[in-house]
């Protein structure tokens, strides 16, 4: 179904043939800018605080021209979008504005007036001039402004400690402040729920000292995520052998046994499901 065919199905009916579809959508749509240029409308509800000025964003989106089926703009093909800092990734004001309104899991569709968007000379070929613009966007997780720029420094961190490593023979020397910048990213990405990510740091640190508490415990927790069971529960582990007295990871290793015993229960049941024998009162090519 294209975006106008979903449109027409939630747009209150037109008052008169001048109306668009847009003008249509916008009668039920909230004003969040205070003068009716950005517009929105929920469509899933988020859960937690909304985003704050200077985070930075996981996010989704797709913008569509009126009249048009197919997205000039969207980031959903990509496997993984990227984190956008507000104030510096993000071009559009409108855009801005609606994220700033938005909470972890929310789905919204909103309406952006030139003035907030692409303004009165457009962005040729793409965008005409004085265009209005409709974007949907899921805020997939947000940092907030501390633990964004603490991202951003460990990322910055760790090219630096690469490019030092190339020159540097002293290698004993860098590969502790490594450890530390690839330990914090790993926990910076399940915070952000990218469990793969987290475990491709976790394993790298590992590569520095393949004893390092921290690191099996961040790679377990990732695997567990990952529903990677067996994995998790030999990092895990790992883990205890080197701190048995911590209680995470102890937790860690009690929440691994919960999900596993579910997972088999759930395994036993769809094969009986599969396997059970047929009911007496039927056969095939009975009469």
């Amino acid at each position: 179904m294209s975006v106008f065919s979903r449109l027409r199905n939630g747009i209150p009916p037109a008052r008169d043939n001048c109306q668009s579809p847009y003008e249509r959508l916008s009668q039920r749509m909230l004003d969040i800018s205070g003068d009716r240029g950005v517009l929105k409308d929920v469509i899933r509800e988020g859960t937690g605080d909304p985003v704050t000025p200077d985070a930075s964003v996981l996010v989704k989106y797709s913008g569509y021209l009126e009249h048009m089926d197919k997205p000039f703009d969207s980031n959903c093909f990509r496997k993984t979008p990227r984190l956008m800092k507000l104030g510096e990734d993000i071009t559009l004001w409108g855009m801005e504005l609606g994220l700033l309104s938005m909470r972890r899991g929310e789905l919204a569709r909103f309406l952006f007036k030139p003035t907030y968007a692409y303004g009165t000379l457009g962005c040729p070929p793409l965008i005409p001039p004085n265009a209005t613009v409709l974007f949907e966007i899921e805020l997939i997780d947000f940092l907030d402004s501390a633990e964004s720029d603490k991202f951003c420094a460990l990322s910055a961190a760790l090219l630096l400690l690469h490019r030092r490593l190339a020159i540097c023979e002293e290698q004993h020397l860098v590969e502790p402040a490594e450890l530390l910048v690839l330990l914090n990213l790993s926990f910076v990405y399940l915070k952000l729920n990218r469990p793969a990510m987290a475990l491709r740091y976790g394993e790298q640190a590992l590569l520095i000292d393949q004893r390092n508490a921290k690191a099996l415990f961040r790679c377990g927790q990732a695997c567990l995520l990952l529903t990677e069971y067996e994995q998790a529960r030999d990092f895990l582990v790992r883990a205890q052998k080197e701190q048995p007295c911590n209680h995470d990871i102890n937790n860690e290793l009690k929440k691994l046994s919960s999900h596993y015993r579910d997972y088999v229960d759930r395994e036993r049941e769809m094969c009986h499901r599969m396997f059970a024998p047929c009911g007496s009162g039927s056969s095939v090519g009975g009469n």
